[in-house]
């Protein structure tokens, strides 16, 4: 009897036992699902699901997720990670081939484009040619940030379904830097107002829509990807919150409820402090600069031209007048750009500056410059035009002219209204401006150099090599000696990280998630 009753207890025991480790396994699978169960035939239907890993974002301003039609700045950015382009840019400004697996120029103004078969789009179609050529009459129809990169296409063919021949009505350099509009599938799209439609948008990205409503979007991991084998995201989900002013998301960032915030704005440190989170800095694309007129009687000479930018330390500029805020820059292309080329830049040497003078025939006399020009006297006395209403290079310029009255050069600054200024850079007659442009993320200097420029600048053999990849660093070089231009100062961006964000952070202006696969917040 006593056998039986410990026989007894021992199976009882047994029993309980698994059901325990029953109710835990069912349990852990249940927590650990972290993928979303979206029917993939019906892309609308968004069902509940469970994530593990999981990043949150923040956006201001939210508009929409579909790529063709937001213009907002930080959706444009997240929405490289739900759908992709032809042609991608990586982190130093070189293309690489994304959706294309060539693309390549036949002529002056046609390009050929073989697209990966292997790739499809998350509801398991093919991604095939007559997604381009949809893709492309959308941009040329709709108002959207991307319009601008199919102004020069004339047609596109699709012989079969992995081809799209792009014929343009004119050439354009480094073409292939347009290829970075976002593809959109045509038969998701079929019988649809584009522009209207309430459809989920898909993609072929490194991720996929899961749901969006008022205050969050969900995306998830997209198993279709084309690199999901080599690359699945350690971030297997992203939250992103919306809010309607950005002092509600700086909030929500320091109280932990985000983790990252892409920012070009220089004051964010008055919003969150200066402690408890990483930052990474990047070149944008906002360049200001000095535009000399090379026909003018006294900037025609290139001593006086050197003189003048011998003359400014753009470095005390920099750090008197935005503390830390700008980035010098030299060139237009010292963004980030692989092919940016700062040899021969002028810079910063006062005495030098005054050989340079001397050497071109100016003499000093009573605190200035002089020389004899068309067999007239003329002293050093220049001038640069600036618009009043930007009181940020009113300072500037006004900073400037105290540098270069040291060396006994007078600059006086003609502050004129917006209209004035634009009159003047459309009439191009004046000696100097104060002006600035955002830079294209392609490498193509024909608005510096090309016809009609700013600078008035003409060199045959500069024109001739700013359109060709392998001797567009040496037009640069050319550039830098000839100096046309006076190039200052950048804006900066910033990618600010809760210190719990792991990863491998390379950003630039046209991208803040490189590596984003790699990218983790730790538990």
């Amino acid at each position: 009897m006593k056998y039986n009753n410990v026989f007894k207890y021992i199976f009882v025991i047994v029993v309980i036992v698994l059901i325990l480790g029953s109710v835990y396994l069912v349990y852990y699978k249940k927590s650990s699902n972290i993928e979303s169960e979206i029917d993939e035939n019906d892309t609308n239907q968004v069902q509940q699901i469970s994530v593990v890993e999981n990043l949150k974002m923040g956006v201001q301003s939210f508009d929409t997720l579909n790529p063709l039609l937001t213009k907002n700045k930080e959706i444009v950015n997240i929405d490289k990670l739900i759908f992709e382009p032809l042609v991608n840019i990586t982190s130093d400004y070189h293309t690489e081939n994304c959706l294309a697996k060539e693309v390549n120029k036949t002529g002056d103004n046609q390009y050929i484009i073989k697209l990966d078969s292997n790739i499809k789009w998350q509801d398991g179609a093919n991604l095939i040619s007559k997604d381009v050529q949809y893709t492309i009459e959308l941009l040329k129809s709709l108002d959207s940030i991307y319009s601008p990169n199919v102004s020069h296409i004339q047609s596109v063919d699709i012989p079969d379904s992995e081809t799209a021949v792009i014929t343009l009505d004119q050439n354009v350099p480094f073409f292939e830097y347009y290829l970075d509009f976002p593809i959109v599938s045509s038969a998701y799209y079929f019988n649809e107002n584009f522009a209207n439609s309430t459809k989920i948008p898909i993609g072929t990205g490194m991720y996929k829509i899961a749901s969006i409503d008022n205050e969050n979007i969900l995306l998830v991991t997209n198993d279709r990807w084309r690199k999901i084998k080599d690359s699945r995201p350690k971030t297997q989900s992203i939250t992103i919150h919306r809010y309607n002013a950005i002092g509600e998301m700086f909030n929500a960032f320091k109280l932990g409820n985000i983790d990252i915030i892409n920012t070009q704005m220089s004051n964010y440190s008055d919003y969150v402090g200066t402690m408890g989170y990483n930052k990474k800095e990047y070149l944008g694309r906002n360049f200001t600069y000095i535009s000399f007129n090379c026909n003018d009687s006294i900037l025609s000479d290139k001593a006086v031209r050197k003189a003048v930018c011998m003359g400014i330390n753009k470095e005390n500029i920099v750090s008197t007048l935005f503390t830390g805020t700008k980035s010098v820059a030299n060139t237009c292309l010292d963004y980030g750009s692989y092919l940016n080329n700062s040899d021969g830049v002028v810079s910063y040497n006062l005495e030098q500056a005054k050989k340079e003078l001397q050497d071109s025939g100016w003499t000093y006399t009573g605190n200035r410059w002089q020389k004899t020009i068309d067999r007239y006297a003329r002293k050093l006395i220049l001038s640069v035009v600036v618009n009043e209403s930007d009181q940020e290079k009113v300072n500037v310029a006004n900073a400037i002219s105290s540098q270069l009255n040291e060396i006994g050069i007078k600059l006086n600054v003609s502050k004129v209204s917006p209209e004035r200024y634009y009159q003047y850079l459309n009439e191009k007659n004046y000696q100097m401006i104060l002006t600035g442009v955002d830079n294209s993320i392609s490498p193509d200097l024909s608005y510096f150099c090309g016809e009609n420029n700013l600078a008035n600048y003409n060199n045959a053999d500069v024109a001739s090599q700013i359109t060709d990849m392998d001797k567009i660093k040496d037009a640069q070089k050319q550039v830098n000696e000839d100096v046309p231009y006076l190039g200052l100062y950048r804006n900066k961006g910033y990618v600010i990280l809760n210190a719990n964000v792991g990863g491998n952070f390379t950003p630039n202006s046209y991208f803040t998630y490189y590596n984003f696969n790699e990218w983790f917040r730790q538990q």
